[in-house]
């Protein structure tokens, strides 16, 4: 009973010491809570043909026919492929090009390196709705930069973008970039800053160089968290950000080939059904495959590199 009471007492104290710092992340698990864990059960409504009047409870249970919008259209193979491919090319590209920005801007001092690290920040602060502006002020075929300035410099005739597919993939892989790698860059930023300095004053003395330095030292402690933003990357590899394949190739349709994937085209299928259970499915669909991938990709890195497993 005395060893009880005494856990009790410790366990009192301990948590009026750490009280502020519960009452500090309280907001953010109320958020959790509230975005993440209520609207749980609501996934049932991807089995059901949803009713207004009925409730998502009381509306007919359809089983797995809802899903047989996503797979027995004409379109599926081209969604799937899509949104895996252009999610498998964000993660290569924007972790190399974060992980390399990262490096140069902790190498940096003074005003200079507060002035870029903002700089390459605020990209990620600006709405898609205003990149697609941008984007738009850049390749329209009449008043474009590239069409009047550019291409007419070199002497070419003007492109119409928003009807040639080809150009595409590297637009949207590289607006994509251009947008998120500075919120990327910052958390590996942080990372490096984090490093014990004593490692690279010592390597300076054995004589390794800078890249040297990188190769041996930076990168591998970059790695825990290069595997985190991986596998967090991976959780959503079967969903796309909206904006950018919707708001930026301005819904043309002759990009559709290239431009459209799973979310893009329950949207546009809703839209025309407007049936919500159908989008229910849809991120029903999602969520289950990011679980299995995540899953995997973890299965296959605790039996390569077990230290870096996430669990």
């Amino acid at each position: 009973m005395k060893s009880s009471a005494n856990s009790f007492s410790k366990g009192k104290v301990r948590f009026r010491k750490y009280l502020p710092v519960y009452l500090m992340i309280l907001p953010g698990v109320i958020y959790l809570f509230i975005n993440n864990y209520m609207p749980l059960p609501g996934l049932v409504l991807a089995f059901k043909s949803y009713n207004a009047k009925k409730g998502i409870y009381k509306s007919a249970w359809v089983g797995l026919k809802n899903f047989k919008y996503l797979f027995a259209t004409k379109d599926a193979f081209v969604i799937t492929r899509n949104t895996l491919l252009y999610n498998l090319a964000f993660i290569i590209v924007n972790t190399v090009l974060a992980i390399a920005v990262a490096i140069i801007l902790s190498e940096l001092t003074g005003k200079a390196k507060n002035f870029y690290q903002s700089a390459i920040l605020l990209p990620y602060m600006i709405s898609m709705v205003i990149v697609s502006y941008l984007v738009f002020a850049f390749l329209s075929a009449e008043n474009g930069f590239f069409n009047r300035t550019i291409l007419r410099l070199m002497g070419k005739e003007a492109i119409f973008w928003y009807q040639e597919k080809k150009y595409w993939p590297y637009i949207i892989i590289f607006v994509n970039s251009w947008k998120v790698i500075g919120y990327n860059c910052i958390i590996y930023l942080s990372t490096i800053l984090g490093i014990d300095r004593n490692y690279y004053e010592a390597a300076a003395i054995d004589g390794a160089g800078k890249m040297k330095q990188i190769t041996s030292i930076t990168l591998p402690l970059l790695k825990p968290t290069v595997v985190m933003m991986t596998f967090l990357a991976i959780g959503r590899i079967f969903y796309s950000d909206f904006s950018l394949f919707y708001q930026v190739p301005m819904n043309s349709g002759p990009l559709f080939p290239v431009t459209n994937t799973i979310d893009t085209y329950v949207y546009r299928g809703l839209l025309e059904l407007g049936d919500i259970a159908l989008s229910a499915a849809a991120g029903f669909y999602q969520s289950v495959v990011g679980f299995v991938l995540v899953v995997i990709s973890n299965l296959l890195l605790r039996k390569l590199d077990p230290e870096n497993a996430l669990f």
